[in-house]
């Protein structure tokens, strides 16, 4: 049997790991459900920070002789709550969304401050057993960097990716409970209640393991109340949460729980993003597409048949296999993404346009998610937009997916604003989707002519003539406020973003 201060020091490495687990899952899901991907990180990590730091300071009041019984009841405890933290919220939410937010912070402390209780408790375990403090708190501390290390590895590449977080968390609060009761095992003959907390830890185990076993179908059905649809495809790509519905006709997907788009309408999203800078430029022959890796955009591009290559930069390698692979999905798109004009390549959008220095294209179209957060943020900046601009040939148009005009004007006016501050004409237009509202785009390019498009020299289903006038038309309760461009190293697009939607959702 492993000696009791080694089984100590290795079960402070899988405590660390634990502990710094449950933290990035609760941080992630924070940023998934409620965006802001910044603000959730760092509000979440200093909660839990502090609440460790409270952990910490409680021990004090522990009797030096209850150390290690109340290490192996905080480990069980911590095992429980932490385990089944992430399936909690993933129920909270789907099925009642209000109280998401505090019970989320109210886990956080509670097992932030459980977590801080695990460190001190054990090396004071240790100074028990005789062990030297200079090396004890060398190992101690050596194996609990470690055990960080080694889940913030894990947790992107691996867990979120294959388990998704309601599992990940139940993997970890398995380890914290096996612990428990490696240690009660192990000090048995100083556990005067080693019967009572062996019997305790097995109830865990068995509690955290049947959760295991039924998490996906839990998740699964909170999901679908969630999102209103049966869902018929859902994962974690190390990007991003995809979730597909289906509901009769209608397919919808959304990336962390935001609609990405219907079937029902999107052909009124993308005729309106991709039609207008195509029949600006009628002998475009080299497309340029940032972001729609569901292929919709790149449906509408290959309709002209002039077109001789389109280059489709898309971060999410999941999200291109999905609309190329699934026969219903790659439907929708008629196949474009494996189209032999098409090229598909999985990369970061603005390093892509940093390190690609020869091709001019005739077209780019940016279909890029909102900017929810500083990292899609910065997809809209001023250095992003001259990245781009140095790809456009002379005579070339642009067209960018830019948020609602109606419901985040100060975050729509904000990217027109970058746009010119970056060197461009520009000619915001917007369109009523159903499923969005209204939604707006905005046409650029590096000289000023502009006609609106009296036909289309491709089958449509929306766009004509009349809708094409009305689409550059604003009226008078969408009016143009006074807002400052984005640049990187202020990021102000993201505030203005997140002030329109959440004015407009009380």
């Amino acid at each position: 049997m492993m000696q009791p201060n080694r089984m100590l020091i290795v079960s402070v490495f899988v405590v660390a790991s634990c502990g710094l687990a449950y933290e990035l899952i609760m941080a992630a899901l924070a940023s998934y459900l409620l965006g802001d991907s910044i603000l959730q990180f760092s509000s979440i990590i200093g909660a839990y920070l502090f609440a460790m730091g409270i952990g910490a300071h409680l021990t004090r009041y522990i009797r030096d002789e209850d150390a290690l019984d109340r290490f192996i009841q905080i480990e069980m405890l911590v095992g429980l709550i932490g385990g089944l933290s992430a399936l909690a919220l993933f129920v909270i939410f789907g099925f009642a969304a209000t109280p998401f937010r505090t019970v989320l912070y109210a886990l956080v402390l509670i097992v932030g401050t459980i977590v801080g209780m695990e460190i001190p408790l054990v090396m004071r375990v240790l100074h028990q057993q005789q062990a030297e403090f200079k090396d004890m708190v060398a190992r101690v501390l050596t194996f609990d960097y470690l055990g960080a290390l080694a889940v913030s590895l894990l947790f992107p590449l691996l867990l979120a990716p294959y388990l998704g977080m309601a599992r990940s968390a139940l993997l970890f609060g398995l380890l914290n409970a096996a612990v428990a009761v490696l240690t009660a095992r192990i000090f048995k003959a100083q556990l005067p209640r080693y019967h009572s907390l062996q019997a305790r830890g097995g109830v865990v185990l068995l509690l955290l393991a049947t959760a295991f076993a039924f998490a996906n179908l839990v998740t699964h059905k909170a999901e679908e109340h969630y999102f209103g649809d049966p869902i018929v495809y859902r994962t974690h790509t190390p990007y991003q949460q995809l979730v597909l519905t289906r509901w009769h006709e209608d397919t919808r997907l959304y990336i962390n729980g935001n609609l990405q788009f219907s079937s029902t309408d999107e052909a009124r999203y993308h005729e309106a993003l991709v039609l207008p800078a195509m029949e600006a430029v009628p002998q475009a022959k080299k497309v340029l597409i940032l972001g729609g890796g569901d292929g919709l955009a790149a449906r509408e591009v290959l309709k002209y048949p002039q077109v001789e290559s389109v280059t489709l930069v898309d971060l999410d390698g999941e999200m291109t296999r999905l609309f190329t692979e699934s026969a219903a999905l790659a439907a929708l798109n008629q196949h474009a993404l494996s189209h032999p004009k098409m090229q598909v390549v999985n990369a970061d959008a603005a390093q892509w346009l940093a390190g690609e220095t020869q091709t001019q294209f005739d077209v780019i179209i940016i279909d890029l998610p909102d900017p929810s957060n500083f990292s899609l943020g910065k997809l809209y900046s001023v250095p992003m937009y001259r990245l781009a601009a140095r790809r456009l040939a002379a005579g070339g148009r642009m067209a960018v997916q830019a948020t609602s005009p109606y419901y985040a004007p100060h975050a729509y006016w904000s990217i027109v604003e970058t746009l010119k501050t970056a060197g461009f004409h520009t000619w915001p237009y917007h369109v009523y989707v159903p499923s969005f509202g209204e939604w707006g785009y905005v046409l650029a390019g590096h000289d000023t002519a502009f006609r609106l498009p009296e036909n289309f020299a491709v089958p449509t289903r929306y766009l004509n003539a009349d809708t094409a006038a009305a689409m550059f038309r604003f009226p008078p309760d969408m009016p143009r406020p006074e807002v400052e461009p984005n640049h990187l190293n202020t990021q102000i697009l993201v505030q203005y973003f997140e002030q329109d939607w959440r004015s407009n959702n009380r």
